[in-house]
């Protein structure tokens, strides 16, 4: 049976998939626990078992705690440089955010389970008032739980996938092409969504040049401030004259607002990502002029335009 010739390696092949899922590498973490506890049926052996379970459970802390340290150290910071470079722009730092206001650190029991959440939302907690003690309680929790449903359903369907890695051999296709080639597509397919995305960004898209025109010439445009309550606590500064929504109660708030003006909205983000999701709602409830802002707040920070404190509710 090929899944023979790998039990001996699971822990370190768990622990490698855990570990590069865990610090953002684009590695399918959870197919691959799933192949690993597959191979584990046939070992019949609890200790060999036990010890891919430690193994993998070592690699997500690991990687977590890298995470949650560069949080703490840089602040909200490292989310700019996690939306330059993430595959999944819909679980980017907005979503985190959102989440992680509800449910605290609390979070981290389930964010595994959320493609792209967990890698944000960990150092959202480090860049917080998270104690170390509390985030090591919640994430090997929540890891634990993960890796025990990974590793279970290997085990419970290792027919099914012995068969296919049968099929696979017969055409000269082994366990390490299968995961480069499962790889490559799971990349190709997330580059490819997101490229889309930004594509059809550039062509509502508002430079900040372009803004500073339309502030200059139409006094009424609206200029609507997405971003997280954390991420504003981080930054407290806007756009002069910008109004600040919330997005998990803006549908009220979205509702008081003209249809026939101009409207502007920005994020933090680099993708401008939340602020094309609030544009494209928008849109669909009627707005005719929305358009997200090149760059967000950064870019218009970083042309030299002025920006105004804002006072936040503690």
């Amino acid at each position: 049976m090929a899944s023979v010739n790998w039990s001996d390696t699971a822990p370190v092949v768990a622990f490698l998939g855990v570990f590069a899922g865990a610090i953002g590498l684009p590695v399918p973490a959870m197919p691959t626990l799933i192949v690993v506890g597959s191979t584990l049926v046939a070992a019949r052996d609890p200790m060999l078992i036990l010890a891919t379970f430690i193994a993998a459970l070592a690699g997500a802390f690991a990687g977590d705690t890298a995470w949650f340290l560069t949080g703490r150290r840089f602040g909200y910071r490292v989310l700019d440089s996690l939306c330059r470079i993430s595959l999944s722009p819909d679980t980017c730092v907005r979503r985190a955010s959102g989440f992680f206001e509800k449910r605290g650190v609390k979070l981290l029991l389930v964010s595994r389970f959320i493609p792209g959440l967990s890698l944000v939302a960990i150092p959202i907690a480090g860049a917080g008032d998270t104690r170390f003690s509390r985030f090591t309680l919640y994430d090997l929790a929540g890891a634990a739980l993960w890796i025990v449903v990974g590793l279970s359903a290997g085990m419970l369907f290792y027919r099914q996938i012995d068969a296919v890695l049968a099929v696979l051999k017969e055409f000269g296709f082994g366990l390490a092409t299968l995961a480069v080639i499962g790889l490559a597509l799971w990349v190709a397919f997330r580059y490819l969504r997101r490229a889309l995305l930004i594509a059809r960004l550039r062509k509502s898209r508002i430079s900040v040049d372009e803004l500073a025109v339309l502030l200059a010439s139409d006094p009424g445009a609206l200029i609507v401030d997405v971003r997280s309550l954390s991420n504003r606590r981080d930054d407290p500064f806007v756009i002069p004259g910008s109004r600040l929504f919330d997005l998990a109660s803006a549908s009220a708030d979205l509702a008081t607002l003209p249809r026939n003006t101009a409207v502007v909205i920005y994020c933090s983000c680099p993708n401008e990502v939340s602020a094309a999701k609030v544009a494209e709602r928008l849109t669909k409830l009627g707005f005719a002029n929305v358009r997200p802002l090149t760059g967000g707040i950064t870019a218009w920070r970083d042309a030299g335009r002025d920006v105004e404190a804002i006072v936040l509710a503690t």
